[in-house]
């Protein structure tokens, strides 16, 4: 490792000699790490990826497409950070320093613990609010922009990436309507780019500002996709039945001020359970016992069997 990262650092001039090299994590499934880097100029965050003798998958859904699926992923955040910038004045994301695919597969960016961010186990109302601000100003920044080198649909749980699941789905309306409900979602109107991953621990705060991360899973989509999501990563059942109009609000009154149109304000709100019912589709057949499959995303789902009956 020490001989890779001195000929990163020196390919990127990020410095004169290696002073300390910390994991922060091993990334998902044996495919690498994730790393903090000093030399004696600088500091910065490495993505080193590559691909494990052998996958172990949490929750046994181990495949040569599972495996080709998340080398893309990680070639989709290299071109996100590389090509994707419009949002950073609005929507704040760690600084690209550089990436390489081949033999060496790594993504450089800057260090955000170097100016006060750091994750989270919890979120107050003030950070919720952050957190909504940065997602309405994202999906506003991006609106109508092709995904050029990113996911055609955005979002890690999108149907065409995950058949497996599908087919051990048991038998139901999230089964018999989930090809509708995902050409409902990604034919609607004021498609934009979305994160794709938008959950908690995802955003990193620092006093009154917050930043992004992860974007392995951006693409194509509406925005309530990603704002579905984050709210399943940070309220439990009861908290989502009593914070959805405030949330919904909050996101909305955002994109309104930014200068997004009612048509796209109806358009989204009336979609939202849709996006509920894709995320419970992908959590069936992945997860059938997971935590967040709970009264208020079967509420959700009958919501949409309604609509569509």
């Amino acid at each position: 490792m020490n001989t890779l990262l001195s000929k990163i650092i020196e390919r990127h001039n990020l410095g004169n000699r290696l002073e300390d090299y910390d994991i922060i994590q091993n990334l998902w499934s044996g495919y690498g790490t994730l790393a903090r880097v000093k030399t004696d100029t600088d500091q910065f965050i490495l993505k080193q990826i590559s691909s494990p003798e052998k996958i172990k998958h949490p929750t046994g859904h181990d495949s040569h497409f599972a495996h080709n699926r998340k080398l893309k992923s990680y070639q989709v955040e290299m071109s996100f950070y590389a090509s994707y910038t419009a949002h950073r004045e609005l929507a704040h994301t760690p600084k690209y320093i550089a990436h390489q695919n081949g033999e060496d597969n790594y993504l450089i960016i800057e260090d955000l613990e170097k100016f006060g961010f750091s994750p989270k186990n919890g979120i107050s109302e003030d950070e919720i609010r952050l957190c909504l601000e940065w997602l309405a100003r994202f999906h506003y920044t991006y609106l109508k922009t092709p995904p050029v080198d990113l996911w055609g649909t955005g979002c890690y749980w999108h149907l065409a990436t995950r058949p497996k699941e599908y087919e051990i789905m048991g038998e139901g309306p999230l089964k018999d309507y989930a090809h509708l409900v995902d050409q409902k979602l990604s034919s609607a109107k004021f498609q934009t780019i979305l994160h794709g991953d938008a959950k908690l621990a995802n955003f990193l705060f620092s006093q009154n500002r917050v930043s992004a991360v992860d974007f392995q899973y951006t693409g194509a989509g509406i925005g309530i996709k990603d704002l579905a999501y984050f709210c399943s990563s940070i309220f439990n059942e009861t908290e989502l039945f009593k914070t959805e109009t405030q949330i919904l609000d909050k996101y909305f009154s955002e994109l309104k001020r930014l200068g997004a149109n009612e048509e796209l304000i109806s358009t989204w709100r009336e979609l939202y359970p849709y996006a509920w019912f894709d995320f419970y589709r992908f959590l069936a057949g992945w997860s059938p016992e997971h935590y967040k499959i709970n009264k208020y995303i079967k509420f959700q789902m009958n919501k949409v069997i309604d609509d569509i009956e």
